[in-house]
């Protein structure tokens, strides 16, 4: 049976926070979890300060299913099965450790040892006392511990397999630190935080998903409660476009698994994260929601209590959930609406409008969407005013102009931008992101003189207008030094 234990699926990293669920629960304030590379002697070590366990605790501890699943649980506990300090560890390692001791008691240290244990001594289930000879060096911390609990993994098959290398172990630490810093990251966010967190003696730093305050965002919700469902809250946000973050902040905001996996439902137990991303096979019109670019944006913070475990169909990995029927269609109306806002802050690189008409006080777009039942083609707009200004002094060009506009409009490579773009995971540089001042220059001018002689503005208001007109006004400096008597008429 522990053989067929170790294929749950665990990762290092989910293992690993499988034991800090643990750490957490017996009230640990720091945590430190060390990576020790020796070959196939490697180790890994998590220590934590919380208050420890005495010989019968610690005996209940190493029992599998130490828990009944349907009990009731205190409030903050994060464990439900009885099972995580074991499955999480076997899925790793072969000999399982734990030494701890309560506050003014001495230490109790107990051990499993599958390869022990598939001797069939005495045909029982052999649990030994002491650490493993040898290995007394790696469990002694604990006594210079006042209270706390050390968990202990050897014998690592799971881990130091054939080609594992040193740099293997680093790289391994890196990505559960990532790991960590995402599933914890509101255990350690902000000055109230309630666990400090250490690998190889490096504080982890938390990963906030939301970019909670961030300037750019295009929503925050306020924080809602779903009807008929007590302790469940939710929130909604969409994240600033990548045209709005610095190169550190996009890289960063990007999460573990990249911006498009990151999209979707986080779901959180007492603050823990249990699901990070996807849209839990909600959807619309038949289809369920996959996770793709133009809504990468779109991400919806779900807090639910521990008591409704069960009924959210939470895995012995916490790594999947499963809303009731009951509560779906109101989360799928905060999703969609989501996701709809999402899908217009990428459409329009980070506006949350387009600049059209007169609401927003700027120039229409060039570009405007048709749909019809063929689907949906993209037309140059002929009530932009440069647009408008050339077609009118254009005389007899005017038909050949009219024929390249539509020449232009009918050779829109659509299919070959969404392919560059599904390829490389990004939007293609457009709003002259990459260019100098002086290509920023030359079409500023002419639609400043297109604003003043064509539509009749005065230098002024051509000046306003163009400041609230995308991509230009992000060239304040540029859109104050026009005057008509710089510009050459033509």
């Amino acid at each position: 049976m522990l053989e067929s234990l170790r294929g749950l699926g665990y990762t290092t990293a989910t293992a690993l926070a499988d034991i800090i669920d643990n750490s957490i629960g017996a009230d640990a304030t720091e945590v430190d979890v060390q990576f020790h590379w020796d070959g196939p002697n490697s180790w890994i070590r998590v220590v934590d300060n919380g208050t420890g366990m005495n010989d019968a605790e610690l005996e209940t501890a190493m029992r599998l299913g130490a828990k009944d699943p349907r009990a009731g649980r205190h409030a903050t506990d994060l464990g439900r099965f009885g099972m995580g300090l074991k499955t999480a560890s076997f899925s790793q390692a072969r000999r399982l450790t734990v030494a701890s001791r309560r506050a003014d008691q001495g230490t109790v240290c107990l051990r499993w040892d599958l390869d022990r244990l598939a001797e069939g001594i005495a045909g029982g289930w052999p649990l030994f006392e002491g650490p493993h000879p040898g290995s007394e060096g790696v469990v002694f911390p604990v006594e210079a511990m006042s209270h706390g609990t050390i968990v202990v993994w050897e014998c690592m098959d799971r881990v130091v397999t054939q080609g594992f290398v040193a740099q293997d172990m680093i790289d391994l630490a890196d990505a559960v630190e990532r790991h960590l810093a995402m599933t914890f990251h509101r255990l350690f966010d902000g000055s109230g935080s309630l666990l400090v967190l250490r690998i190889n003696g490096r504080k982890v730093q938390p990963w906030d998903p939301f970019m909670l305050g961030h300037p750019g965002k295009a929503m925050e919700s306020t924080e809602m409660r779903l009807l008929n469902a007590t302790g469940l809250n939710v929130q909604a946000h969409v994240l600033p476009h990548r045209d709005m973050l610095s190169a550190l902040e996009l890289e960063r905001a990007a999460g573990p698994a990249g911006w498009t996996s990151q999209q979707g439902f986080y779901i959180y137990r007492n603050r823990r994260l249990l699901v990070a991303g996807g849209w839990l096979g909600l959807g619309e019109r038949g289809r369920l929601w996959t996770r793709d670019e133009a809504h990468r944006l779109a991400r919806i913070r779900l807090d639910i209590p521990n008591s409704a475990d069960a009924e959210w169909k939470i895995n012995i990995l916490k790594s999947t959930a499963s809303p009731p029927l009951r509560l779906r269609s109101q989360l799928q109306r905060i999703a969609s609406d989501t996701r709809d806002r999402a899908r217009t802050v990428f459409a329009h690189r980070g506006r949350l409008l387009p600049s059209a008409g007169g609401k927003a006080g700027g120039m229409p777009d060039l570009w405007d969407a048709v749909k019809t039942r063929k689907g949906t083609s993209y037309r140059i707009s002929r009530e932009h005013d440069l647009v408008a200004s050339l077609l009118d002094r254009a005389g007899p060009l005017k038909p050949d102009m009219l024929a390249l506009l539509r020449l232009v409009e009918e050779s829109v490579p659509v299919q070959r931008i969404w392919l560059d773009t599904a390829e490389d995971r990004d939007t293609p540089s457009t709003g002259f992101t990459a260019a100098k001042e002086d290509d920023v220059r030359q079409p500023l001018s002419a639609l400043f003189r297109a604003l003043v002689i064509h539509s009749g503005l005065t230098e002024e208001e051509a000046r306003e207008r163009l400041l609230r007109t995308h991509p230009f006004e992000r060239y304040p400096a540029l859109v104050a030094d026009l005057t008509l008597k710089d510009i050459p008429s033509k």
